[in-house]
């Protein structure tokens, strides 16, 4: 055995005091991680890892524990490690600055290693090049002998990687790691996931390591209390809860609302037409708005309605160590199809003023632009627009989720053997709309009800308008509720003719 390290006890034991030696303590779960990592590297076996970690513990640090230990013991005989990241700043920067305090601390000091060029770190013969995996970086040309590592590989296109981070080791066979987080199946990383398992079924060695929030939990019992408030705030069922904290790949195109998730929505509180008589209620409006009927022929598949949902806001849950936010209680929904701007503006104010609104939350995207400022005219500080594009609309659905998810929304209960059609026909938009979650670091979210769908059994066109207009209620979250403001005061002015000529 030309290298004592290739004994599997004597690397366990030579890296364990390596870790000590730089006064940090690696867990149990981060420890099985190295070792397997750099037995395969050590003994030149050209295994390729994938490693799953929850959010905040410790895939990083692990990653440069493994880094500077190369690094030291390959200084004399030489060899390269290559890192890539998604992005250059801030993970490639992040990465770097973990690197060198770990080398600033070992024993040898910080004489025996140098940066050069500003992303090469260098002990003796070994060296370590950092390269952004971005889309548009150019990083042809490097080779990895050691150890080729991708971070965050779900945020790291397939192309790119295959066309030009593969080659870094095919001629060296070096190991390789791809480092993250769960997200979709079809990620580079969950790609890798299954040709790990794959090659661990046909020869029983370990490859892939996935450690969930339950794993951590188990060695430090403070990471509990972080995903528990996680959990409550987001929902056990969040996308971003099962993919960050309990590394469970979501389908990359799936139903928004799955029955267990509407199910969650059902509240026992009854339906309200009207406010009851000196309500002491918070009420609010969210009015996501349509097109007008410009031609009467036009097919009903093809108008947008105008959609109100009136809302109750329970600020009780505001005290909650949780959840830290509003509970909201669906009473009433109202729809317009083919609406003037003016109907609108008159029948609008007079629910503002009936249901003493609060907040009227209104969709202010295009044709909605000219409502939402009429609106903010009669209605002074109550009226919040939400202009819709993609990435706000991304930001609305994920909010929406979590607030559904944790069971902050409510619907009010239908009478046994009674049918409510504006309730039902939400139900029905949540059962259409469809989710589907982009590749790469900004994990956009693009739903709604497809555009043409109809419903299977009557066949009549299915929309979304009461389901945005019902996720409005996201934009509440970021109210300051303070004291009761004044009743809403409407001007006696008549502003119709004035708004039809400028809407």
């Amino acid at each position: 055995m030309d290298d004592p390290l290739q004994d599997k006890e004597t690397l366990r034991e030579v890296f364990l005091n390596f870790s000590t030696g730089l006064g940090i303590h690696l867990r149990r779960y981060q420890q099985e991680v190295a070792l397997a990592i750099l037995e395969s590297v050590v003994n030149g076996q050209g295994r390729s890892f994938v490693v799953m970690f929850p959010r905040q513990s410790g895939k990083n640090e692990v990653q440069a524990h493994i880094e500077a230990f190369l690094l030291k013991q390959y200084a004399g005989r030489g060899g390269e490690i290559v890192k890539l990241s998604p992005t250059w700043r801030p993970q490639s920067i992040n990465a770097m600055r973990r690197l060198q305090r770990l080398l600033e601390r070992s024993q040898a000091g910080k004489s025996d290693w140098k940066k050069e060029y500003g992303y090469i770190f260098r002990c003796g013969q070994a060296s370590l090049t950092f390269l952004s995996g971005g889309p548009q970086s150019n990083i042809v040309g490097a080779s990895a002998s050691l150890l080729l590592e991708v971070d965050e590989a779900q945020d790291v296109g397939i192309e790119k990687f295959d066309k030009e981070m593969a080659p870094m080791a095919a001629s060296t066979d070096a190991t390789r790691v791809f480092w993250g987080t769960a997200w979709t199946s079809t990620t580079l990383l969950g790609r890798e996931l299954r040709v790990a398992r794959r090659l661990e079924a046909e020869d029983g060695l370990r490859r892939a390591f996935v450690v969930t929030a339950e794993d951590v939990m188990v060695e430090v019992p403070a990471y509990r209390k972080f995903v528990e408030d996680q959990v409550a705030r987001l929902g056990r069922e969040h996308p971003m809860v099962r993919t960050q904290y309990f590394c469970e790949e979501i389908d990359e195109s799936e139903g928004m609302f799955p029955a267990a998730r509407i199910a969650r929505m059902q509240g026992s509180h009854p339906r309200l037409r009207s406010p009851a008589p000196r309500a002491e209620g918070i009420y609010c409006l969210l009015v996501d708005v349509g097109g007008e009927e410009r031609h009467p022929a036009e097919p009903a598949a093809r108008r947008d309605a105008t959609a109100l949902t009136v809302v109750e806001v329970d600020l009780s849950t505001l005290g909650d160590p949780l959840l830290r936010a509003p509970r909201y209680r669906a009473l009433e929904r109202r729809v317009w199809l083919g609406a003037s701007p003016s109907q609108l503006y008159a029948e609008i104010t007079a629910l503002a003023k009936s249901w003493r609104a609060r907040q009227v939350v209104v969709d202010a995207t295009g044709l909605g632009a000219g409502l939402a400022s009429f609106l903010e005219k009669a209605l002074p500080g109550r009226v919040l627009p939400y202009v819709f594009s993609a990435a706000s609309k991304s930001k609305l659905g994920w909010s929406f989720l979590a607030l559904v998810d944790a069971g902050r929304w409510q619907e009010w209960a239908v009478p046994a053997g009674q049918r409510d059609n504006e309730q039902a026909l939400f139900f029905q938009q949540l059962r259409y709309a469809t989710a589907e979650v982009s590749s790469g670091p900004g994990r956009e979210l693009r739903w709604g009800v497809p555009v043409g769908t109809r419903d299977a059994e009557s066949g009549r066109p299915v929309h979304d308008d009461l389901l945005l207009s019902a996720a409005l209620a996201a934009a509440l979250d970021e109210v300051h509720w303070g004291p009761r403001s004044q009743p809403v005061v409407i001007p006696g002015r008549d502003p119709l003719a004035e708004l039809d000529r400028g809407f």
